[in-house]
């Protein structure tokens, strides 16, 4: 066992069956950066829950009007980093979960239980998408992922950041390689309109680059129609939305898990390394969380602002912007978001350590500790909110509109975690995923004696 698991999160499991943990042995600053992570990742998703795709390109070709400055402030500061500090947070969870005997009294080992708690999760992602009808569930994708975690559990610090650069760096090869094959595209476009400035009748060959080539750029363009189509289906029937989210759904969780999947892994095992060395439980110097809170917004938010700007530059020209820029900052992608989320971190372990605001880190804690019910109750809020079976919202608000949605929930979250922590020990969905685990009934309501615990069960 790791020397950095420290006692304070450790449980007594030797003399019978494992509890769900009790509240004096969280660590305290794994629920706050959680529950920002939770809150957070609302910003980023509340676009895919409220509005059809196609409303980028208006957003990108409006420079200067509010929606395109909400947008530079959301994906130059968070996009892609609540889903990284997730993934940290579920590598930290993982260790913390087998921080314990490997067999228990109950003769049973803690890996049966571990790979039971992730199959769960999978069937949970399963239900977020096909049932609550979300189809940015990260769920199915973390149960996965989390299934080839547990060989890498006793790996050092320093191998486990090994790892994560081989990870990363598979992504950046693949952002390379799609990048070529772009600009290859572009290359045969413009010769085949040479050709035909010319006068010069085109092949058959050349007639398909020319196709190729317009076709891969449409989602540039804004399609009213298309987006009518979109909006139309999606202020449908249950079922209707149904049947119009399926294909896509069956796509991400097949194709898009190949394409996820070497970025969160790589994530999770960042997050082990981190936990490895007490970053997430405040046990480093503040020079130190001074220096990477420094070094991750210097590089993350340099490289957010600069992807953001030729975002914007791809929706207005994109064979000017491909003519342009030989190499593809979008390849840096990882690195960006991995540099802000532990910026984010680092910012708010320094807040916590200044004891400046409590109310905002109990706040923040309480959201962090209920992330399972608070991450399924944002699906059911938002596609009641905008889908046609509820209140029929998608596609009639402004891109900076639907943060006044976000606004509303964050506060309806944060004084639910509230309230229902003085009566419970842990969510409902917190409870029903331990009860699966364990195939036993928890205990919900809370106690005045904490029951023993196991180690700090997390969600992400």
């Amino acid at each position: 066992m790791d020397s950095t698991l420290h006692s304070s999160t450790l449980a007594a499991t030797t003399d019978q069956a494992p509890q769900p943990v009790s509240r004096a042995e969280r660590t305290q600053t794994i629920d706050i950066i959680r529950g920002f992570a939770l809150l957070g990742i609302l910003m980023m998703n509340i676009p895919g829950f409220g509005q059809p795709w196609t409303r980028w390109a208006l957003i990108f070709g409006a420079p200067g009007s509010t929606d395109y400055y909400t947008a530079m402030a959301v994906e130059t500061a968070f996009s892609g980093t609540m889903r990284t500090l997730f993934s940290m947070l579920f590598g930290a969870g993982m260790l913390l979960f087998l921080a314990k005997k490997e067999d228990l009294a109950s003769g049973q080992s803690v890996v049966d239980y571990y790979y039971r708690r992730l199959l769960w999760l999978v069937l949970f992602g399963v239900i977020n998408g096909y049932v609550l009808l979300w189809t940015g569930d990260i769920l199915y994708f973390y149960g996965l992922c989390g299934l080839l975690l547990y060989p890498f559990r006793k790996m050092k610090a320093t191998h486990l950041v090994i790892a994560t650069v081989i990870c990363v760096v598979l992504p950046f090869a693949r952002g390379i390689q799609s990048n070529l094959e772009f600009r290859a595209k572009r290359t045969a476009y413009l010769e085949a309109v040479k050709v035909e400035q010319q006068q010069k009748k085109l092949t058959d060959e050349q007639k398909k680059a020319k196709e190729a080539w317009l076709e891969q750029i449409k989602w540039t363009k804004h399609d009213p129609k298309k987006e009518a189509e979109i909006i139309k289906g999606m202020q449908s029937g249950y079922g209707a939305v149904f049947a119009k989210l399926m294909p896509r759904n069956v796509n991400i969780e097949s194709r898009g898990m190949y394409y996820d999947f070497w970025d969160m892994l790589g994530m999770m095992f960042l997050g082990m390394a981190l936990f490895k060395i007490g970053f997430f439980s405040n046990k480093l110097s503040a020079s130190l969380y001074w220096m990477t809170l420094s070094l991750g917004y210097s590089i993350g938010l340099l490289l957010g602002n600069i992807q953001f700007m030729d975002q914007a530059a791809m929706f207005h020209d994109p064979g000017a912007y491909v003519d342009t820029h030989f190499f593809s900052v979008f390849a840096l992608y990882d690195l960006r978001r991995g540099a802000t989320a532990i910026g984010h971190a680092s910012l708010l372990l320094l807040v916590y350590r200044s004891g400046v605001v409590p109310w905002l880190m109990k706040a923040l804690a309480n959201v962090g500790q209920m992330a399972f019910t608070n991450y399924l109750m944002q699906s059911i809020i938002c596609t009641l909110f905008f889908n046609g079976y509820g209140l029929g919202y998608y596609g009639k608000l402004a891109f900076h509109q639907l943060y006044y949605v976000v606004a509303v929930v964050w506060v309806f979250q944060i004084i639910f975690s509230v309230i229902w922590l003085q009566f419970f020990r842990f969510g409902p969905f917190e409870w029903l995923w331990r009860s699966l685990t364990y195939w036993k009934l928890q205990p919900m309501r809370l106690r005045t004696e904490p029951v023993a615990a196991e180690p700090q069960v997390t969600l992400s």
